[in-house]
């Protein structure tokens, strides 16, 4: 298997704010956070842009397979980790515990299901639909899941958050629809360029919120078995994530192609939003890095398992 380099660019991301954490901390001259703002708000807008009415009105007639994904998203994911909730005793199992719920209400992704569901031979339009609808879902649903446990956390002014997801997030979608027709074509004829622009932004968040996490010690008081815990639990995550949606497809008897794609858009997590979403949300406090790090271990593995599975249902379907 190739190695992602989007990937493999967010790990050395970390790596150099780890010895350069000195220009993206909050004390440096460089204008870091509104320079990742105004990337957000473009990368949002071209995502009003390249969003499809017509293929969302179309999409709404299988409704069930709809409810399953987004359910399994938004809903079924949460849950599983609040389980773990009362066991915490620490402060620092506190900010795992966090981290880890904050990668489990983020939206899915939107290009690696779309290609893992054509990819498997699944309904690709049903992907299509869901994956564009589970970024609008998660504009509501991610704030409002992360508000409900984020009161503890002195450092956080709600006001704040919920004007910069309106100026950041929603208008420019807003702004993107509104000019679809305008630009639509523009959009889609340098589709790759805006893609490495998209990659760019995020790559840069995930410096600067290292950086700074580095900067005030947030990672101090974590030690290796921590790291090695957090991967446990991310790749545990998905294997439940993904057995309760195979379950669910199996009592709903769900076709084939609708199984593949609940299975793909239902058990991701989307790595863009979550970096977009930790700006937003995290950008006054100090362990806004150390709440992406079980948000990069999850795609990193979900970018391979689910690799290998589409594979494996391309050949069962050559046989």
């Amino acid at each position: 298997m190739k190695v992602d380099r989007f990937v493999l660019a967010l790990f050395v991301a970390v790596a150099v704010a780890w010895f350069f954490p000195q220009f993206g901390a909050v004390q440096s001259g460089i204008p870091l956070d509104a320079i990742c703002s105004a990337g957000i708000a473009v990368i949002f807008f071209f995502y009003g842009v390249k969003l499809s009415p017509e293929k969302i009105k179309a999409g709404l007639k299988n409704w069930k397979l709809h409810v399953v994904i987004q359910s399994a998203t938004f809903v079924i994911c949460p849950l599983l980790v609040l389980i773990a909730r009362p066991f915490l005793q620490t402060e620092q199992q506190e900010l795992i515990w966090l981290s880890v719920f904050f990668l489990a209400v983020l939206p899915s992704t939107v290009s690696s299901s779309v290609v893992m569901v054509a990819m498997a031979k699944g309904n690709l339009p049903a992907a299509i639909f869901n994956a564009s609808i589970s970024g609008l879902i998660g504009i509501v649903l991610t704030p409002l899941w992360m508000g409900l446990f984020m009161q503890q956390q002195g450092d956080v002014d709600f006001l704040q958050i919920y004007f910069k997801l309106i100026v950041e997030i929603i208008i420019p979608v807003i702004a993107g629809i509104a000019v679809q027709r305008a630009i639509g074509h523009w959009a889609a004829r340098y589709g790759k360029q805006l893609a490495i622009f998209d990659k760019s932004v995020i790559v840069l968040i995930v410096y600067k919120s290292f950086a700074e996490s580095f900067s005030d010690g947030t990672f101090s008081g974590m030690q290796w078995k921590d790291i090695v815990m957090l991967c446990v639990v991310a790749i545990v995550l998905f294997f439940l994530l993904y057995c309760i949606i195979y379950l669910i497809c199996i009592l709903l008897s769900f076709s084939k192609e609708d199984r593949i794609t609940a299975l793909f858009c239902g058990s991701k997590k989307s790595l863009v939003h979550g970096t977009v979403f930790s700006k937003v949300l995290f950008s006054n406090a100090s362990f806004a890095g150390f709440m992406l790090l079980p948000l990069m271990i999850y795609h990193a593995f979900q970018l391979f398992i689910v690799s290998y599975i589409a594979g494996w249902f391309e050949r069962k379907e050559e046989q």
